[in-house]
């Protein structure tokens, strides 16, 4: 396992003045109504509408001039996608960002805003990783992997640097799980500056994919449900790196619901007035459902992004009766 701890902090240096230092709001509605001390780290507020800016912006200034000049590939359902084409924009370098082909049409917009090259790729974020990576090699790009890589890893773990500056006591963080990057780089931060902080993965029970593989000792291929936290969903690549860092670091696994999603979005929303979007959802949900092991402790809730579209939004509020 690589140093997480110094790459953090490494990444710090390098992104700070690249990103927002988004803020550690405490939430009176949330703590009155589920008994410990709740923390909303708001990264819905970040650039591009998620907390995936980190980890791509690092990366992109972590290459050499050789390797910006040629150009960069990226995979995403939405959000690293946005992430990697803001970065692009930003820093002037070429690329281009695959898709699959039912990615969420508020993500594909928001990549699109940032005038990068665009490709639709298969149905699941594997196959389109996988896709994007043979893509890389035979045109001799740079593939950006969504948490499968060192310095996205150290960008993302720049939020449990942060969370560690805004909260003196944190007893536990919940963390949204996909491939695992997020939560690999809040824990190496954690549980290094705050050992006692607890780490919990929080995935929906459509695609609990981490949280079978660390059950089962080793990285399995599955076939998972549609779900609204489509931030989290699909396969994990066979060597991801991330695997090993939930194995050592991650304290515990909560699965949600698609009904516990929505009615923690709508929860938030009445209590916080902020948007979020599925992946948020299960991080807040899962808090819910475990309130009561975590009274009057202090509890941080990572809202990983905003990234949710109006027909989506729509159906939570007034759900679909054929959904």
């Amino acid at each position: 396992m690589f140093d997480i701890f110094n790459e953090i902090r490494d990444a710090y240096q390098r992104i700070h003045a690249q990103i927002r230092k988004t803020p550690l709001d405490y939430s009176i509605g949330l703590s009155r109504l589920l008994g410990c001390q709740v923390y909303l780290k708001c990264e819905n507020l970040q650039y591009t509408g998620a907390f995936k800016a980190r980890g791509a912006i690092n990366k992109l200034l972590s290459l050499t001039d050789q390797q910006r000049e040629q150009g960069v590939v990226a995979a995403s359902s939405g959000n690293h996608g946005a992430a990697v084409a803001f970065g692009l924009k930003k820093l002037n370098i070429r690329g281009i960002i695959f898709v699959p082909e039912n990615a969420a049409s508020t993500k594909v917009d928001n990549i699109r805003n940032y005038d990068v090259p665009l490709e639709f790729y298969g149905t699941d974020t594997m196959h389109t990783e996988l896709y994007a990576r043979d893509y890389a090699n035979q045109h001799h790009m740079i593939y950006i992997s969504p948490y499968n890589d060192p310095q996205v890893i150290g960008g993302q773990g720049t939020i449990g640097l942060e969370i560690s500056q805004q909260l003196d006591r944190v007893d536990a963080v919940f963390v949204p799980i996909g491939g695992g990057g997020l939560i690999s780089g809040i824990a190496g931060h954690l549980k290094t500056a705050s050992p006692q902080t607890n780490i919990i993965g929080c995935l929906p029970a459509n695609s609990p994919v981490m949280a079978e593989s660390i059950k089962s000792g080793h990285i399995i291929n599955m076939e998972t449900k549609p779900t609204l936290s489509d931030a989290t969903a699909g396969g994990i690549s066979p060597n991801a790196i991330t695997f090993e860092i939930c194995q050592k670091l991650v304290d515990d696994y909560v699965l949600v619901t698609e009904d516990e999603i929505k009615q923690a979005i709508i929860t938030l929303i009445k209590n916080q007035h902020l948007l979020i979007e599925g992946a948020a959802g299960v991080a807040l949900a899962s808090l819910i459902k475990h309130a009561e092991s975590w009274r009057d402790k202090n509890v941080v809730v990572v809202l990983s992004g905003a990234n949710i579209s109006l027909e989506t939004l729509k159906n939570c509020i007034i759900p679909d009766p054929g959904y």
